[in-house]
């Protein structure tokens, strides 16, 4: 389920807001310059589909952003249980950081939280299956997909280099519990 909880940066046991309301979920997202939007496959997909099946099942939505947005590029990642190098990608996505573009991620299936630091707070968004996410070029943040890794996600790009990490070097990370996929 789509859930947003929203932390006080100085002390992370302060909880400002934890809604799962889409719509409350969309207007504070929409405060601080990142945005949500669920999408439907346009086609159905089966468990084992494949990247260029998927794409293809989200096309009309892939391609409006891409027209909106000017993104030129999209992909399929997938990531399970069991992955031996999942605890290396984690541990790295777990530290703040920021990339010189948007980012961009739709979940297929699966979920995985994305903790925005923006001023005095750190929005944690869970997404789910069909949610967009959409997170503006510079915004400090950082992904975890759980202890296991369970998501397929659809990527939205210009260009690759703007996926470079630039790392904060702030530790607020570590002081905001992780999530725990259900």
């Amino acid at each position: 389920m789509t859930q947003l909880i929203v932390y006080a940066a100085a002390d992370a046991a302060d909880v400002l807001l934890n809604t799962t309301d889409f719509d409350v979920i969309a207007r504070e997202l929409a405060s601080t310059g990142a945005s949500i939007e669920r999408w439907k496959a346009e086609q159905p997909l089966t468990a084992d589909a494949t990247p260029d099946a998927i794409l293809a099942a989200y096309k009309l939505q892939i391609d409006r952003l891409k027209d909106e947005r000017g993104y030129t590029n999209a992909d399929v990642i997938h990531v399970r249980p069991g992955n031996p190098n999942w605890p290396a990608m984690r541990q790295k996505f777990l530290s703040e950081h920021t990339h010189d573009e948007d980012e961009v991620r739709f979940f297929v299936e699966g979920s995985g939280a994305f903790y925005l630091h923006i001023g005095d707070k750190v929005y944690q968004v869970v997404g789910t299956a069909d949610d967009l996410l959409s997170v503006p070029q510079g915004t400090k943040h950082w992904f975890d997909g759980g202890p296991q890794g369970n998501f397929t996600v659809i990527r939205l790009f210009n260009d690759p280099a703007g996926w470079i990490a630039h790392y904060t070097g702030d530790t607020i990370a570590d002081a905001v519990p992780n999530y725990e996929a259900a």
